[in-house]
């Protein structure tokens, strides 16, 4: 199954370098002569290197500005890992969140990718901080708990 491991960003110099945010903890997609696939075909990684909260990346056979300026918004895919306790990004998308008091907080709309701790975008626009998760998501049940600092849901509102 093909899970999005990362978007490709801005171009990044003139030699044909962008700018990758990864959706996944697995920076071992970027090394080189890894194959991440696209909806315009393979793009085969030459080098990588961390960049501030994202990577530059040199993919073969893009070798000049405009060339990789045309990858702008293009979403790398890659194989799921085989491990039963991995959890994804489209496993959490449409999670109801509950607070440590059992209240709704919101719909899981997605996840965005932040230094500190990814986030959790609900639909009631609150961010929440996936280090505020607390015990196990049920996936099954569609539920994510959350235990969040005083005030943090009123920020939203």
């Amino acid at each position: 199954m093909q899970l999005e491991v990362g978007r490709i960003g801005k171009a990044h110099g003139i030699k044909g370098e962008v700018l990758v945010r990864l959706v996944s903890d697995r920076t071992e997609r970027l090394d080189p002569g890894s194959v991440l696939n696209t909806a315009r075909g393979d793009l085969r990684v030459v080098a990588s290197r961390p960049h501030q909260d994202r990577w530059i990346v040199q993919f073969e056979g893009i070798d000049g500005r405009t060339e990789a300026e045309a990858l702008h918004g293009v979403v790398l895919l890659g194989e799921a890992i085989d491990d039963p306790s991995a959890l994804f990004v489209h496993d959490l998308v449409g999670c109801r969140v509950l607070d440590a008091q059992g209240v709704e907080r919101g719909i899981v709309s997605e996840v965005q990718a932040n230094p500190a701790s990814d986030l959790l975008v609900l639909d009631s626009g609150a961010l929440v901080p996936l280090n505020f998760v607390v015990g196990d998501i049920d996936v099954d049940e569609r539920v994510v708990r959350v235990d969040v600092p005083d005030g943090l849901f009123e920020l939203f509102s």
